[in-house]
């Protein structure tokens, strides 16, 4: 349920690199070993009169702390176990594609600076090292170096380590940071004092993470969780050296759909309190130079009406879909800012979603969406207008951190397929860029050895569904190439393109990559989204399903050697498409998936749960539960064959509980009638994002290429 959006390596001596399509190659011989087998407890759920028993409810118990919490994790044990001993014969193999990962990655690395306020930012790392150090020079990139945080340092001695959210008081001298060792996302937010080094003793738990600071440089506004639900239900206030426990909160949001937030202007005039949903936004603004005042609305929330607020020279830009569901920019004075003042600077376009807005003195900068494709559009004072120019046809462009209001430089961010990721400044003036810093890739990587396409296919209701394709060069549309095709496909998420160096280690020994852009994200505009959610969200898995046929039939691969990857919402993904089309694909990967749809959404203690009944429906409402029972995964387990799945989950999950993905896969093994494949791995120290180390995931990536390779008879 939950988001995770999509990440994904070489050895260019091995002869399938350059011949892909070894038809004598087959699957390994899997161990002959028996799986474990989940006890049946029944339970009985009974809604709208419809009585269904699930037999495996049980392990929700750690979760709920329960009687059988420590079955439960005897259980997911035993299924660590399992995979251990079934994927045993790969682990050397294992070992060499985390070296070879690894060896890609540049480990002595430095971020772009990025100036604010008298100071240049940026992070590096060292050799060995799974962590950054966050640093500043003052003035000039050739000033000492000063280390704000070290990471390396904090982390030692945790298996977890999550730093997140760092906030420089407006006079410099404080540092404001949350700090997450259990993977919950449940962060402490820490005080430190730059001058002297001390760690102040204002620790805050149960939080967001991140602080807006008041002008004050002592006061500071917060996000407070809910302990067991861990929605950001609070707002508060906090003065330095006072006890947190009497913390004023200045906003309490009693809509549980909504996200809150809250945040400080570009311009560091004002302090926003957002409250988001997936439908309707509300802010709150004060001053920053008056925190003890109380916070005026902005403008009153309105059903289905979302807007975004930047405060620029005299006015207020809004970004909007108030009567344009594409978006549109508007415009209001300081002090008349409800809808009815609300000026329009930008149009609706019917066939442009305009995503977002980076407000600079003299310039405005838009993210339009085209096609599927980002523009970035520059507006001048005096209304002129235009598009910094991309040449690939299939690519994705974003705005980085630009921070310094008054600056005439844009900087943003390009990636594709085969380009790593890139850093470039703009001179909005002169119009000409320069590219500040592009990913190393170590190895003798060359994108010239690589291609990429867009193609589109055809949904069962006529929609043209793009995908994106890379592959080695040399590759042969016969059908005999193994593809992985990735997916998502929920929340207006954008699946775009981006370069992975570990997906490397697949393309070199012969693989397709794939991307599909389905319904359900917002690549194609916001009915894009709208199409692929609530009551129509089976477009979603069968537009995944149509592009997996597309690829059979233009000969990109074939049935025996497609397979599909999703997480989390790309995890509900992949549950739905191998219950409707599972002889369409010879292997799934499912990580931390989102597949047991009815349970959760029906249990509001779950974490994230009421956030979400805009975007899957709230089965307390029977034509919601008729719906999503219709295409649950979990609920449409039957008696029949299923691919050979790979399934991973954390046991401290915040986002898609680890008993969604555990129950699922006991069903399936209760069910199913082949003797394909089915292996469950439980983290058991990390939660929905993995490990926190930069180096870490790579295990997890090597595991899944191993899963893969071995379906293939890919031995090296």
């Amino acid at each position: 349920m939950k988001r995770i959006l999509p990440g994904l390596i070489l050895l260019s001596a091995i002869t399938a690199c350059n011949h892909p399509q070894k038809k004598e190659m087959k699957a390994i011989k899997w161990p002959d070993a028996k799986a474990p087998i989940a006890e049946i407890i029944p339970h009985q759920r009974i809604v709208h009169g419809d009585t269904v028993v699930d037999n495996y409810y049980w392990m929700i118990d750690y979760f709920k702390k329960g009687p059988d919490s420590t079955k439960v994790v005897n259980y997911l044990k035993a299924e660590n176990a399992y995979l251990d001993t079934m994927m045993k014969s790969t682990d050397k193999f294992q070992a060499d594609l985390f070296k070879e990962m690894k060896g890609r990655i540049k480990e002595k690395d430095e971020s772009v600076p990025v100036f604010k306020n008298g100071y240049y930012y940026y992070s590096r790392t060292e050799d060995g090292q799974q962590y950054f150090k966050y640093c500043r020079k003052k003035g000039s990139l050739s000033a000492a170096e000063e280390i704000l945080l070290d990471v390396d340092q904090l982390a030692k001695g945790h298996a977890y380590y999550s730093a997140t959210g760092f906030s420089i008081s407006p006079d410099n001298k404080l540092l404001a940071y949350g700090v997450d060792m259990v993977s919950r996302r449940q962060y402490t937010i820490q005080i430190k004092n730059l001058e002297t080094g001390e760690i102040l003793k204002d620790a805050i738990t149960n939080t967001q993470g991140a602080v807006a600071w008041a002008n004050d440089n002592k006061t500071f506004f917060y996000t407070s969780k809910n302990p067991v639900t861990l929605l950001s239900e609070k707002i508060k206030k906090h003065v330095l050296g006072a006890d947190a426990k009497n913390d004023a909160v200045v906003y309490d949001e009693k809509d549980n759909t909504n996200y809150i937030g809250v945040g400080k202007s570009k311009n560091g005039r004002y302090i926003f309190v957002a409250s988001q949903g997936t439908l309707t936004s509300e802010y709150k603004i004060i001053d920053a130079d008056h925190p003890e005042s109380p916070f005026k609305v902005f403008a009153a929330r309105i059903k289905d009406v979302l807007y975004d607020v930047m405060p620029v020279d005299g006015k207020f830009l809004i970004l909007t879909n108030w009567n344009a569901k594409n978006f549109r920019l508007m415009q209001c004075p300081l002090d008349k800012t409800e809808k009815e003042n609300w000026k329009e600077v930008v149009p609706h376009r019917a066939d442009v979603l305009l995503e977002s807005v980076e407000e600079f003195k003299d310039f405005t900068v838009l993210s339009e969406r085209k096609n599927g494709l980002t523009e970035l559009r520059v507006l001048k004072k005096d209304g002129s207008d235009y598009y910094i120019k991309f040449d690939e046809p299939v690519y994705d462009a974003g705005v980085g951190a630009n921070p310094e209001y008054n600056s005439t430089t844009l900087r943003y961010a390009y990636t594709s397929l085969t380009t790593p990721n890139s850093t470039y400044d703009y001179d909005l003036i002169k119009k000409d860029q320069k590219l500040m810093k592009q990913q190393e890739v170590l190895g003798g990587y060359n994108p010239k050895d690589y291609v990429t396409e867009r193609v589109f296919a055809t949904a069962k209701d006529g929609t043209k569904v793009p995908i994106a394709l890379v592959y080695k060069k040399g590759f042969e549309k016969n059908g005999n190439s193994p593809l992985l095709l990735y997916g998502y496909g929920s929340y207006g998420a954008n699946s775009d393109v981006y370069f992975s160096s570990p997906r490397l280690s697949l393309l070199d020994r012969g693989f397709v990559f794939a991307i599909a852009n389905i319904r359900g994200g917002q690549e194609m505009g916001r009915q894009w989204y709208e199409d692929g959610k609530l009551m129509k969200k089976k477009n979603t898995f069968t537009d995944f399903i149509a592009a997996g046929e597309y690829l059979i039939d233009q000969k990109y691969t074939s049935k025996g050697h497609l397979y599909a990857h999703g997480g989390s919402a790309g995890g509900l993904l992949m549950g739905a498409i191998v219950n409707i089309a599972p002889d369409l694909w010879n292997g799934v990967i499912a990580d931390v998936p989102f597949v047991d749809v009815i349970n959760t959404m029906l249990d509001e203690s779950i974490p994230l749960t009421t956030n979400e009944f805009d975007e899957w429906g709230n089965p307390k409402q029977k034509a919601a539960y008729d719906y999503m029972k219709s295409y649950s995964p979990y609920e449409n387990i039957e008696k029949k064959a299923y691919p050979n799945m790979l399934v991973t989950t954390g046991l401290h999950d915040s986002q898609v509980q680890y008993f969604e993905p555990a129950k699922w896969v006991a069903k399936l093994r209760a069910t199913k009638t082949d003797k394909n494949v089915l292996l469950l791995k439980t983290n058991m120290e990390f939660g929905h994002g993995g490990a926190s180390g930069r180096f870490d995931y790579l295990k997890d990536v090597s595991l899944r290429w191993a899963f893969l390779f071995s379906l293939e008879g890919i031995e090296k």
